[in-house]
């Protein structure tokens, strides 16, 4: 039977080796990873810098509004363009029942018209008298990116004649940034978890824009308080 000695000398070999392996790894992907951490650590800096210095320049004074002055600038830019279709839709000229849609939501009305019949039927959608008398427009819209923090401008924004905020855009909190008043708030089903008591006004006008044809459904249930069954 063959006596096996192992190989000292190649053991002894490995573990001198070994750390230096290691070490040597080491020195190559440090700088790898300091290069990681420095742009790391720039991103974070930018971040902050750019919150932190963000401004906005608006002018003190109202701006000028000459009458119809945007509406002659449409005209030049967009082929056809007119004011005379309504802003909502309406019961006077329901369109999509005298011209069928081709499409569904939210290209056409296809498969909701008697739905939308419905609740055009309880719900009201004019414009108030306040905007019809406005001779000069002057609108502010507000999203809900929190682009506006730290910009302190609320009290600008307030002073528009229209402020349009956008899905669940919120204002209690933030009324140094975004202010407090809110003319019209356009959202979907997806994005109404804003509190109508606190991030709007009493008059506040609520307007949804529907991209399916569940949209319409989910109203209905709301207007009318039906029960909610889950498919």
């Amino acid at each position: 039977m063959e006596k096996v000695t192992p190989d000292v000398s190649h053991e002894r070999l490995s573990c001198k080796t070994f750390p230096h392996l290691l070490i040597k790894m080491i020195n190559k992907s440090r700088w790898k990873i300091l290069g990681l951490l420095a742009v790391f650590l720039l991103m974070v800096w930018y971040t902050i810098s750019r919150e932190e210095s963000f401004d906005f320049h608006f002018q003190d004074e109202k701006m000028t509004c000459p009458f119809k002055e945007v509406e002659k600038k449409a005209a030049q830019l967009i082929p056809n363009y007119t004011r005379e279709p309504p802003l909502f839709l309406h019961l006077k000229d329901y369109f999509w029942v005298k011209t069928p849609s081709l499409y569904e939501l939210p290209y056409g009305t296809k498969g909701t018209e008697d739905i939308l019949l419905r609740l055009l039927a309880i719900t009201s959608y004019s414009l108030p008298e306040n905007f019809q008398s406005l001779k000069c427009q002057r609108c502010a819209v507000v999203g809900n990116g929190y682009r506006l923090r730290n910009s302190s401008i609320g009290e600008v924004i307030n002073k528009y004649d229209i402020v349009i905020r956008l899905n669940n855009a919120p204002v209690r909190g933030y009324e140094r940034d975004v202010g407090t008043k809110t003319t019209m708030r356009l959202f979907y089903p997806e994005s109404a978890h804003f509190n109508p008591q606190t991030d709007n006004n009493p008059n506040t006008l609520l307007v949804l824009v529907a991209f399916k044809p569940m949209d319409f459904l989910w109203m209905e249930t709301i207007l009318h308080d039906k029960k909610r069954v889950s498919s």
